[in-house]
């Protein structure tokens, strides 16, 4: 009898940890039916869409585009019944503010060619409408500079192409969405070196620095030289990329840059170096003016329990674009799912125990601007990596920024004790293809702000669709937009909220571990 006791005892205390964690993560199913409701029936995904991108219009840090979309978004979580609603200083914006006014490029010789192009931010405008002849700077080191000092003033001038292979057909398909059998890898913890998960080539960041030294030394000479304007290989399909430059507000402005495609940028070359001179027509026009700040645009539904009313769960995604398009899929998507998540559990009269907060971030495109600032605000002194009050009432971080793609799963960024909770919260929505949890950190996004001190920060796997071919160019536009994947996603980030505000405990944490130099976890560059 004795023994018979002990093995009994000793199951009780086995079995009574999954018990318990079973009880604290017993799903509420009927709040997650009538989200799906509420989501499915009647969803404002599209009047949110349409005011994020065709009214409000492209939104770069620091242009008056970028402020018309954060008075949209705070003029609409009003009008949706958020409370605590506010556009808040998030921190200094050393670029400065800049619009582009006017753009316009053609080739006039051999013959006359319209071509696609967009400006690079923050890079100066032309006197006026210049024609003249382009001058391609072939450069693959130092020493070929010396060969053009004095043959650049008032020319157009065309950078060395960054591409080191020439263009070739793609037969894959130009959108896709993640596998079974992809899905299946990435629950694996090893990933190749340097690849960014979701997509996308390795990055070679000695060859990309490299590249970048000989840019800064051709581009000097070319200022120097009084060049007119500096013509960029950007972009495929005929539609040029966005970008900007390194500028410091107060300086001296840069010359008038523009980015063409590589169609337009191969054709030119090609001219050139079979000795046919080519000629073309810029006029650009900027505007440099005084936006040293960033901004956030934040509202909330109040906590209801004394206790834990105070502490927060955090919705976020990034509010800044690019210039070429309107910013649709990055990162309207993410904003107006987060807005959405936040209406359906608003529309429901949730009384949720913790605090339910969305955060646009602004200046995530230049180094996440807008959510490091939050940190440093709120939770964490970067000054001496000394918490804040707050930090101890941090519940909760949830991300979006992949694109309109459907969720799939969930990224734990190493947070192994989260994984059995995830697991219980996307049961219900197996069927909509969310079931995938992997250990791995996703970098290159504002969840990174809050996961490099431990807090529980997460992004959520998604996918791809035309991620590489849209982002970043004149084609992010509403058309990437797939309203059925992004009702899918505003369902499961409200259910997700929901939990994490309504659970007994705040999610756990993982130990701290420090990043250097603002890299992310990853070890990829921030503002990807």
């Amino acid at each position: 009898m004795k023994i018979r006791k002990t093995g009994i005892t000793l199951l009780l205390m086995l079995t009574m940890p999954l018990l318990l964690h079973s009880q604290s993560e017993n799903v509420d199913l009927v709040m997650v039916y009538k989200i799906k409701q509420e989501g499915s029936r009647n969803s404002k995904m599209e009047e949110l869409a349409f005011g994020l991108t065709d009214m409000t219009g492209p939104r770069l840090t620091g242009s008056t585009g970028n402020n018309r979309g954060n008075e949209w978004a705070k003029k609409k979580m009003e009008e949706l019944g958020f409370q605590n609603v506010r556009i808040e200083e998030a921190g200094d914006f050393t670029r400065g503010g800049w619009d582009n006014l006017k753009t316009y490029a053609a080739m006039t010789a051999p013959y006359y060619a319209n071509f696609a192009c967009n400006p690079v931010a923050w890079t100066g405008s032309t006197k006026g409408l210049v024609k003249s002849e382009v001058v391609l700077v072939d450069v693959k080191s130092e020493t070929d500079i010396e060969k053009y000092k004095g043959k650049l003033s008032g020319k157009i001038v065309m950078m060395p192409s960054t591409s080191a292979t020439p263009y070739q057909i793609n037969f894959e398909p130009l959108a896709t969405r993640l596998t079974d059998e992809e899905l299946k890898a990435l629950t694996k913890e090893s990933i190749p070196a340097g690849r960014r998960p979701g997509g996308g080539q390795p990055y070679d960041m000695a060859a990309m620095m490299a590249q970048r030294q000989l840019r800064t030394k051709i581009t000097e000479l070319i200022r120097s030289e009084g060049a007119a304007v500096i013509l960029n290989n950007s972009g495929t399909y005929n539609i040029p990329g966005s970008n900007g430059a390194g500028y410091t507000a107060g300086n001296p402005e840069p010359v008038a840059e523009l980015n063409i495609p590589l169609e337009a940028f191969g054709r030119i070359e090609r001219l050139l170096k079979n000795n046919v001179p080519v000629e073309m027509e810029v006029e650009i026009k900027n505007n440099f003016f005084a936006s040293p700040k960033v901004y956030n645009v934040i509202g909330e539904i109040p906590g209801t329990d004394k206790l834990l009313k105070n502490e927060v769960v955090l919705l976020g995604a990034h509010i800044d674009s690019w210039h070429g398009g309107t910013g649709a899929a990055d990162n309207a998507s993410g904003c107006i799912v987060m807005m959405e998540a936040l209406r359906i559990l608003k529309a429901l009269n949730v009384a949720p125990k913790r605090t339910i907060r969305i955060a646009l971030w602004g200046g995530e495109e230049q180094g996440l601007y807008g959510s490091r600032g939050y940190v440093s605000k709120y939770l964490v002194d970067q000054s001496n990596n000394q918490n804040k009050p707050d930090f101890d009432k941090f519940a909760a971080y949830f991300n979006m920024d992949n694109g309109s793609g459907r969720y799939r799963g969930i990224y734990l960024q190493q947070n192994e004790s989260v994984r059995t909770i995830f697991e219980e919260w996307l049961n219900p929505f197996n069927d909509l293809g969310a079931s995938t949890i992997t250990i791995r950190n996703t970098s290159g996004t504002d969840h990174q702000s809050f996961d490099r001190y431990g807090l529980p920060a997460f992004q959520f796997i998604q996918d791809d669709l035309e991620y590489w071919r849209s982002y970043h160019t004149p084609m992010d536009t509403w058309e990437r937009l797939v309203m059925e994947d992004l009702k899918i996603n505003a369902i499961i980030t409200a259910s997700f909220a929901y939990n994490a505000a309504m659970r007994n405990e705040k999610l756990p944490r993982k130990p701290v571990t420090q990043q250097p130099g603002g890299m992310g976890p990853g070890g990829m560059p921030p503002g990807m």
